[in-house]
Protein backbone atom coordinates (compact mmCIF):
# COMPACT_ATOMS: atom_id res chain seq x y z
CA UNK A 1 0.00 0.00 0.00
CA UNK A 2 0.88 3.39 -0.80
CA UNK A 3 1.42 4.92 3.08
CA UNK A 4 3.78 2.06 3.56
CA UNK A 5 6.73 4.12 1.91
CA UNK A 6 6.65 6.53 4.27
CA UNK A 7 6.93 3.90 7.37
CA UNK A 8 9.47 4.83 9.91
CA UNK A 9 11.72 3.05 11.83
CA UNK A 10 13.11 6.04 14.17
CA UNK A 11 13.75 5.05 17.61
CA UNK A 12 12.06 8.40 18.72
CA UNK A 13 8.99 7.95 18.04
CA UNK A 14 8.77 4.45 19.40
CA UNK A 15 10.09 5.39 22.38
CA UNK A 16 7.84 8.35 23.32
CA UNK A 17 5.12 5.87 22.00
CA UNK A 18 6.28 3.53 24.94
CA UNK A 19 4.36 5.86 27.43
CA UNK A 20 1.59 4.95 26.29
CA UNK A 21 -1.22 1.92 26.05
CA UNK A 22 0.21 -0.69 23.25
CA UNK A 23 -3.38 -1.39 22.02
CA UNK A 24 -2.83 0.99 18.95
CA UNK A 25 -4.61 -0.24 15.43
CA UNK A 26 -2.65 2.74 14.02
CA UNK A 27 -0.35 5.49 15.39
CA UNK A 28 1.64 8.27 13.14
CA UNK A 29 3.09 10.83 13.75
CA UNK A 30 2.46 14.44 11.41
CA UNK A 31 3.58 18.06 11.20
CA UNK A 32 6.06 20.67 11.15
CA UNK A 33 8.41 18.73 13.32
CA UNK A 34 8.43 15.67 11.29
CA UNK A 35 8.77 17.16 8.13
CA UNK A 36 10.53 20.19 7.57
CA UNK A 37 8.39 23.16 6.30
CA UNK A 38 9.45 26.55 4.79
CA UNK A 39 8.39 29.71 6.46
CA UNK A 40 7.40 30.44 9.97
CA UNK A 41 6.94 26.18 11.07
CA UNK A 42 10.82 25.73 9.95
CA UNK A 43 12.30 25.33 12.89
CA UNK A 44 12.22 21.27 12.71
CA UNK A 45 14.17 20.84 15.77
CA UNK A 46 12.02 22.78 18.25
CA UNK A 47 8.40 22.01 16.59
CA UNK A 48 5.71 20.37 18.86
CA UNK A 49 5.26 16.63 17.60
CA UNK A 50 1.62 15.56 16.71
CA UNK A 51 0.77 12.33 16.93
CA UNK A 52 -2.90 10.20 16.36
CA UNK A 53 -3.16 7.15 18.21
CA UNK A 54 -6.01 4.82 16.27
CA UNK A 55 -7.70 2.79 19.13
CA UNK A 56 -10.31 -0.15 18.69
CA UNK A 57 -12.05 0.45 21.96
CA UNK A 58 -11.68 4.13 23.17
CA UNK A 59 -12.94 3.32 26.24
CA UNK A 60 -10.55 0.82 27.57
CA UNK A 61 -7.66 3.09 26.07
CA UNK A 62 -8.36 6.06 28.01
CA UNK A 63 -9.08 4.02 31.01
CA UNK A 64 -5.59 2.53 30.95
CA UNK A 65 -4.18 5.83 29.95
CA UNK A 66 -5.19 7.70 32.63
CA UNK A 67 -3.93 5.53 35.03
CA UNK A 68 -0.60 5.72 33.34
CA UNK A 69 -0.65 9.48 32.58
CA UNK A 70 -3.43 11.29 34.49
CA UNK A 71 -2.19 15.05 34.06
CA UNK A 72 -2.24 14.52 30.57
CA UNK A 73 -5.97 15.14 30.21
CA UNK A 74 -8.48 18.43 31.40
CA UNK A 75 -10.86 18.39 34.36
CA UNK A 76 -12.89 15.76 32.03
CA UNK A 77 -10.63 13.31 33.40
CA UNK A 78 -12.59 13.39 36.90
CA UNK A 79 -15.56 12.29 35.08
CA UNK A 80 -13.84 8.80 33.79
CA UNK A 81 -13.12 6.99 30.02
CA UNK A 82 -16.95 6.87 29.44
CA UNK A 83 -17.20 10.73 29.40
CA UNK A 84 -14.19 11.29 27.75
CA UNK A 85 -14.66 9.27 25.05
CA UNK A 86 -18.32 10.17 24.36
CA UNK A 87 -16.94 13.42 24.43
CA UNK A 88 -13.71 11.73 21.69
CA UNK A 89 -16.95 10.31 19.63
CA UNK A 90 -19.76 12.86 19.66
CA UNK A 91 -18.03 16.11 19.23
CA UNK A 92 -16.28 17.91 16.57
CA UNK A 93 -14.27 15.57 14.74
CA UNK A 94 -14.37 12.45 16.40
CA UNK A 95 -10.60 12.97 18.27
CA UNK A 96 -9.67 13.30 21.47
CA UNK A 97 -6.66 15.45 21.76
CA UNK A 98 -4.51 16.00 24.96
CA UNK A 99 -1.81 19.00 23.99
CA UNK A 100 1.56 20.27 25.43
CA UNK A 101 2.71 17.61 26.95
CA UNK A 102 6.33 17.23 27.73
CA UNK A 103 7.69 13.59 26.55
CA UNK A 104 11.11 12.57 26.50
CA UNK A 105 12.37 16.07 25.90
CA UNK A 106 10.18 16.58 23.55
CA UNK A 107 7.04 18.90 23.06
CA UNK A 108 4.11 16.24 21.96
CA UNK A 109 0.43 16.66 21.50
CA UNK A 110 -1.68 13.24 20.77
CA UNK A 111 -5.01 12.76 19.32
CA UNK A 112 -7.50 9.69 19.88
CA UNK A 113 -9.88 8.28 17.36
CA UNK A 114 -11.90 5.20 17.49
CA UNK A 115 -11.02 2.75 14.82
CA UNK A 116 -14.23 2.64 13.47
CA UNK A 117 -14.53 6.48 12.99
CA UNK A 118 -11.43 6.82 11.01
CA UNK A 119 -12.23 3.75 8.71
CA UNK A 120 -15.85 5.79 8.27
CA UNK A 121 -14.09 9.03 7.58
CA UNK A 122 -11.37 7.76 4.84
CA UNK A 123 -14.14 6.42 3.26
CA UNK A 124 -17.23 9.11 3.17
CA UNK A 125 -14.88 12.31 4.31
CA UNK A 126 -17.89 12.89 7.18
CA UNK A 127 -15.23 15.15 8.64
CA UNK A 128 -12.08 15.80 6.31
CA UNK A 129 -10.05 15.97 9.69
CA UNK A 130 -7.76 12.97 10.74
CA UNK A 131 -8.50 12.05 6.73
CA UNK A 132 -7.09 14.72 5.80
CA UNK A 133 -4.17 14.94 7.68
CA UNK A 134 -3.60 10.86 6.02
CA UNK A 135 -3.46 12.47 2.64
CA UNK A 136 -0.14 14.31 3.37
CA UNK A 137 2.92 12.68 4.19
CA UNK A 138 3.07 11.07 7.55
CA UNK A 139 5.14 8.88 9.81
CA UNK A 140 3.60 5.64 10.27
CA UNK A 141 4.85 4.78 13.63
CA UNK A 142 2.70 1.53 14.16
CA UNK A 143 -0.19 -0.57 12.31
CA UNK A 144 -1.63 -3.56 12.92
CA UNK A 145 -3.33 -5.78 10.14
CA UNK A 146 -6.45 -4.37 10.19
CA UNK A 147 -7.60 -4.83 6.67
CA UNK A 148 -10.36 -3.13 6.34
CA UNK A 149 -8.44 -0.10 8.21
CA UNK A 150 -5.59 -0.58 5.50
CA UNK A 151 -8.12 -0.55 2.16
CA UNK A 152 -9.29 2.42 3.87
CA UNK A 153 -6.24 4.33 4.13
CA UNK A 154 -5.70 3.88 0.23
CA UNK A 155 -8.93 4.66 -0.28
CA UNK A 156 -8.33 8.02 0.63
CA UNK A 157 -5.73 8.74 -1.30
CA UNK A 158 -7.13 7.42 -4.52
CA UNK A 159 -10.48 9.80 -3.67
CA UNK A 160 -8.05 13.03 -2.79
CA UNK A 161 -6.60 12.39 -6.50
CA UNK A 162 -9.77 12.36 -7.83
CA UNK A 163 -11.24 15.50 -6.01
CA UNK A 164 -7.70 17.37 -6.89
CA UNK A 165 -8.17 15.98 -10.57
CA UNK A 166 -11.75 17.80 -10.69
CA UNK A 167 -10.15 21.53 -9.84
CA UNK A 168 -7.42 21.25 -11.87
CA UNK A 169 -7.56 22.06 -15.65
CA UNK A 170 -6.59 19.85 -18.40
CA UNK A 171 -2.71 20.22 -18.31
CA UNK A 172 -0.89 20.62 -14.69
CA UNK A 173 2.51 19.59 -12.89
CA UNK A 174 3.09 17.34 -9.79
CA UNK A 175 3.46 20.78 -7.45
CA UNK A 176 -0.02 22.06 -8.83
CA UNK A 177 -1.78 18.33 -7.86
CA UNK A 178 0.02 17.85 -4.39
CA UNK A 179 -1.06 21.50 -3.88
CA UNK A 180 -4.79 20.48 -4.39
CA UNK A 181 -4.25 17.83 -2.37
CA UNK A 182 -2.57 19.30 0.76
CA UNK A 183 -5.67 21.76 0.53
CA UNK A 184 -8.61 19.52 0.52
CA UNK A 185 -8.42 19.20 4.05
CA UNK A 186 -8.11 23.38 4.66
CA UNK A 187 -10.60 24.70 2.23
CA UNK A 188 -13.02 26.57 4.27
CA UNK A 189 -10.70 25.78 7.74
CA UNK A 190 -11.37 29.34 9.38
CA UNK A 191 -8.04 28.82 10.94
CA UNK A 192 -6.45 29.18 7.47
CA UNK A 193 -8.07 32.65 7.73
CA UNK A 194 -7.92 33.31 11.68
CA UNK A 195 -4.28 32.18 13.53
CA UNK A 196 -2.57 29.79 10.98
CA UNK A 197 -0.12 30.47 8.41
CA UNK A 198 -2.15 31.37 4.83
CA UNK A 199 0.30 29.83 2.66
CA UNK A 200 0.66 26.80 5.14
CA UNK A 201 -0.36 24.82 1.81
CA UNK A 202 2.57 25.59 -0.14
CA UNK A 203 4.98 25.37 2.71
CA UNK A 204 4.07 21.86 3.21
CA UNK A 205 4.36 20.65 -0.73
CA UNK A 206 7.28 22.90 -1.73
CA UNK A 207 10.23 21.00 0.75
CA UNK A 208 8.82 17.60 0.52
CA UNK A 209 7.74 17.02 -3.23
CA UNK A 210 9.33 13.42 -2.78
CA UNK A 211 7.26 12.74 -0.19
CA UNK A 212 4.37 13.21 -1.90
CA UNK A 213 5.97 11.93 -4.82
CA UNK A 214 6.23 8.55 -2.49
CA UNK A 215 2.51 8.49 -1.51
CA UNK A 216 0.98 8.97 -4.71
CA UNK A 217 3.12 7.95 -7.61
CA UNK A 218 1.60 3.81 -7.54
CA UNK A 219 -1.78 5.83 -7.81
CA UNK A 220 -1.12 8.25 -10.61
CA UNK A 221 1.03 5.31 -12.50
CA UNK A 222 -2.03 3.19 -12.72
CA UNK A 223 -4.90 5.33 -12.57
CA UNK A 224 -6.79 5.46 -16.26
CA UNK A 225 -7.83 8.96 -15.59
CA UNK A 226 -4.08 10.74 -16.53
CA UNK A 227 -1.09 10.44 -18.13
CA UNK A 228 1.36 10.98 -15.75
CA UNK A 229 4.89 11.53 -17.26
CA UNK A 230 6.70 11.21 -13.87
CA UNK A 231 10.39 12.41 -15.58
CA UNK A 232 8.70 15.70 -16.64
CA UNK A 233 6.62 15.97 -13.53
CA UNK A 234 3.58 16.89 -15.75
CA UNK A 235 0.02 15.43 -16.02
CA UNK A 236 -2.81 15.75 -18.39
CA UNK A 237 -6.54 14.72 -17.57
CA UNK A 238 -9.62 14.61 -19.42
CA UNK A 239 -11.72 17.26 -18.83
CA UNK A 240 -14.50 16.26 -21.26
CA UNK A 241 -18.01 15.87 -19.46
CA UNK A 242 -18.28 12.16 -19.51
CA UNK A 243 -14.85 12.31 -17.46
CA UNK A 244 -15.60 14.52 -14.95
CA UNK A 245 -18.59 12.58 -14.34
CA UNK A 246 -16.81 9.36 -13.91
CA UNK A 247 -15.05 10.85 -11.52
CA UNK A 248 -17.38 12.89 -9.65
CA UNK A 249 -19.35 9.70 -9.31
CA UNK A 250 -16.48 7.76 -7.31
CA UNK A 251 -16.16 10.71 -4.83
CA UNK A 252 -16.66 9.82 -1.29
CA UNK A 253 -20.03 9.84 -0.50
CA UNK A 254 -20.39 12.57 2.13
CA UNK A 255 -18.66 15.12 -0.46
CA UNK A 256 -21.27 13.85 -3.16
CA UNK A 257 -24.15 15.02 -0.33
CA UNK A 258 -22.59 18.17 0.28
CA UNK A 259 -22.67 18.81 -3.62
CA UNK A 260 -25.71 17.58 -4.24
CA UNK A 261 -27.54 19.93 -1.59
CA UNK A 262 -25.57 22.86 -3.10
CA UNK A 263 -27.01 22.34 -6.68
CA UNK A 264 -30.50 20.88 -6.06
CA UNK A 265 -33.43 23.50 -5.97
CA UNK A 266 -35.26 23.36 -3.20
CA UNK A 267 -38.55 21.50 -3.71
CA UNK A 268 -36.93 19.37 -6.68
CA UNK A 269 -35.63 16.38 -4.76
CA UNK A 270 -33.10 15.03 -7.31
CA UNK A 271 -30.62 12.48 -6.54
CA UNK A 272 -27.53 12.64 -6.50
CA UNK A 273 -26.45 10.92 -9.19
CA UNK A 274 -28.62 13.33 -11.27
CA UNK A 275 -27.05 16.56 -9.84
CA UNK A 276 -23.58 15.13 -10.35
CA UNK A 277 -24.35 14.53 -13.91
CA UNK A 278 -25.36 18.31 -14.36
CA UNK A 279 -21.91 19.70 -12.30
CA UNK A 280 -19.81 17.67 -14.81
CA UNK A 281 -21.26 19.63 -17.67
CA UNK A 282 -20.70 22.96 -15.88
CA UNK A 283 -17.62 24.70 -16.47
CA UNK A 284 -17.35 25.65 -13.17
CA UNK A 285 -17.07 22.13 -11.78
CA UNK A 286 -13.86 22.15 -10.00
CA UNK A 287 -15.95 24.89 -7.61
CA UNK A 288 -19.01 23.06 -6.82
CA UNK A 289 -16.44 20.74 -6.15
CA UNK A 290 -14.28 22.97 -3.81
CA UNK A 291 -17.72 24.42 -2.13
CA UNK A 292 -18.75 20.94 -1.28
CA UNK A 293 -14.71 20.29 0.77
CA UNK A 294 -15.61 23.45 2.23
CA UNK A 295 -18.98 22.88 3.28
CA UNK A 296 -17.08 19.22 4.79
CA UNK A 297 -14.39 21.02 6.32
CA UNK A 298 -15.42 24.23 7.78
CA UNK A 299 -18.00 23.03 10.57
CA UNK A 300 -15.72 20.36 11.48
CA UNK A 301 -12.87 22.43 12.16
CA UNK A 302 -14.79 24.93 14.04
CA UNK A 303 -16.56 21.86 16.25
CA UNK A 304 -13.39 20.69 16.70
CA UNK A 305 -11.15 23.71 17.64
CA UNK A 306 -14.16 24.71 19.97
CA UNK A 307 -13.52 20.96 22.12
CA UNK A 308 -10.44 21.79 22.05
CA UNK A 309 -11.12 24.70 25.01
CA UNK A 310 -12.34 21.97 27.37
CA UNK A 311 -9.92 19.00 26.63
CA UNK A 312 -6.61 21.06 27.17
CA UNK A 313 -4.82 20.43 29.80
CA UNK A 314 -2.36 22.31 29.16
CA UNK A 315 -3.53 26.13 30.69
CA UNK A 316 -0.66 25.49 33.75
CA UNK A 317 2.99 25.72 34.31
CA UNK A 318 5.11 23.28 34.10
CA UNK A 319 3.64 21.14 31.07
CA UNK A 320 2.06 17.63 32.02
CA UNK A 321 4.90 15.06 31.45
CA UNK A 322 4.89 11.33 30.03
CA UNK A 323 5.40 8.69 33.20
CA UNK A 324 8.97 6.81 33.15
Amino acid sequence: MALQALQSSGVAFRKILSHFPEELSLAFAYGSGVYRQAGPSSDQKNAMLDFVFTVDDPVAWHSKNLKRNWNHYSFLKVLGPRIITAVQNNYGAGVYYNTLITCDGRLIKYGVISTSVLIEDLLNWNNLYIAGRLQKPVKIVAMNEDVALRSALDQNLKSAVTAAFLMLPESFSEEDLFTEIAGLSYSGDFRMVVGEDKAKVLNIVKPNMAHFRELYGSILQESPQVVYKAQQGSLEIDKSPEGQFTQLMTLPKTLQQQINHIMDPPGKNRDVEETLLQVAHDPDCGDVVRLGLAAIVRPSSMRQSTKGIFTAASCRTPAPACRS
